[in-house]
């Protein structure tokens, strides 16, 4: 069972959670965060999710992304979903979210990783993501124009490569 903090309108913690799957109430939100890498040739590294998750089966996505559990703060579920999902280890710690969008019931923070990954030596979770390769913005917008990668609004994903060279954090 995963539990989320609600947060209020003003992102403030209510004190209250609420089990993964269930219906928020008015006035109710959770936390996302995404990660994007990014290599020096401008590429982001993405994910296509196992045909047998649900929610966006087999389609491609930004490298990682998740809700934020209980107790977490942006940039810990952050690290732990990158880590979760396909075994890099990155420290968030000093750094905040390049990019929130808010959402119907939530807000979700991006974050932005400039690392030249070698995706031979990730260890990928099981349960959610099946390959991960580098794909420059031209064909990401082809994979999305062909109904093969999650419906991001087209421009937050040229806002996400146009932002990555001066906003970005830089691997260690």
């Amino acid at each position: 069972m995963e539990l989320w903090d609600i947060y209020d309108k003003d992102r403030r913690k209510t004190g209250k959670t609420m089990e993964r799957g269930s219906v928020f109430s008015e006035a109710e939100y959770r936390m996302i965060v995404h990660v994007c890498i990014f290599n020096s040739n401008g590429e982001m590294l993405i994910q296509q999710r196992q045909p047998f998750k649900r929610g966006w089966s087999n389609m491609w996505d930004i490298t990682v992304g998740g809700g934020a559990v209980a107790g977490e703060s942006s940039q810990s579920a952050a690290e732990r979903e990158l880590f979760e999902e396909i075994g890099y280890k990155f420290d968030f710690t000093n750094i905040r979210p390049h990019l929130t969008v808010n959402f119907e019931v939530g807000f979700d923070d991006y974050y932005l990783i400039e690392a030249n990954v070698d995706i031979d030596k990730l260890y990928l979770q099981f349960n959610e993501v099946q390959q991960v390769k580098w794909a420059s913005k031209e064909e990401i917008l082809k994979l999305l124009e062909n109904d093969e990668f999650i419906p991001y609004h087209e421009n937050l994903l040229g806002l996400l490569f146009e932002m990555r060279g001066r906003y970005s954090a830089q691997s260690h």
